[in-house]
This record gives C-alpha cells, sequence and structure tokens, in this order.
C-alpha cells in the first residue's frame, strides 16, 4: 500500500507552521513573539491605521489583537492615538523603540526564507510565487462578502443551482 499524497491544504499548512516554527527558533533571543513581531511588522505597513482594521489585515479576532497591543503598548512599542473625528477609535503607531527590532527581525526572516527554498532554482521560485500568488487572487475572488451564498437573493441561488 503507498502512502497517500497529501492535500494542497495540509501542504501549505505544514510549509506556514514550519516556516513560523523556524522563525520563531531564530528569533528567540529578541523577546517578541511571532504575533507580536507580525502585528508590528503590518503596523510598520499601514501606521495610522485603527484596530478593526488592523485587526482584519491580520486576520484574527479584535479581541485577541487588544491583548496584543496591550502588551506591545506596555513594552514601549506602539502608541494609540486618538482619532481626530471619532473619540471612540484609536489609531495605531509604532514607536522608536520598535525600529531597531524590525530591523533586527529582517534577516531572521530573510533566513527563513532562505533555507524554506534551499535547493530551489530562481525558475521555480518565480514560478513558485506566480502559482501562490493566483491561487491568493482565486481564493480572494471567492471569499469576498459578497460571495457569501447567504447574501446571494434566492432566485439568484436556485438560477446558479438549477442553470
Amino acid at each position: 500500500m503507498t502512502a497517500q499524497q497529501p492535500t494542497l491544504g495540509f501542504l501549505l499548512h505544514e510549509v506556514a507552521r514550519l516556516l513560523r516554527r523556524s522563525f520563531e527558533l531564530k528569533s528567540g533571543h529578541s523577546g517578541l513573539t511571532r504575533s507580536q513581531f507580525q502585528t508590528i511588522a503590518y503596523l510598520a505597513q499601514s501606521e495610522g491605521i485603527n484596530q478593526s482594521g488592523l485587526a482584519e489585515r491580520l486576520e484574527i479576532e479584535a479581541v485577541t489583537l487588544v491583548r496584543i497591543l496591550d502588551t506591545l503598548e506596555e513594552r514601549g512599542l506602539i502608541e494609540r492615538r486618538p482619532h481626530p473625528t471619532d473619540r471612540r477609535s484609536r489609531l495605531l503607531y509604532l514607536t522608536k523603540t520598535a525600529q531597531p527590532m524590525l530591523d533586527a527581525m529582517q534577516p531572521i526572516g530573510e533566513a527563513t526564507r532562505a533555507e524554506a527554498l534551499e535547493g530551489i532554482s530562481e525558475e521555480d521560485r518565480g514560478r513558485l510565487y506566480r502559482t501562490l500568488t493566483q491561487m491568493k487572487t482565486n481564493l480572494m475572488a471567492v471569499t469576498r462578502p459578497a460571495a457569501d451564498p447567504v447574501a446571494i437573493p434566492m432566485t439568484a441561488k436556485k438560477e446558479a443551482h438549477y442553470g
């Protein structure tokens, strides 16, 4: 009996898990968890975003993000500033203390990626990135809220099902 080939989802999940694990092993001395570093990295790309917007980008629950942000704020890595027009909203910014941590983590990320891609030709790397990008585009198109079957009127559901 031959071993069954892993499904695409399983393989992608395992590769992502191992990338995270390798990164965490290399960055253990930083004092940041992967979630905290990921939050800082995303925030560096979109300073001034509100908490709900950042939670959406990170694809985590707002409650989970609040706990991460509380820790980062306590460590002096981020600050929450009042929104100029919405008293309920806080905007997020990195502090000067965060930049050296980001700078220190970049080579660790590069080393992790290099290990993962070792033995894979430049041509195959390009093909891999293009393929994964296309898969992401495809899945984003079918997972937008408008594509939610609940949001489709009943007549359209019937037509799609029986058409």
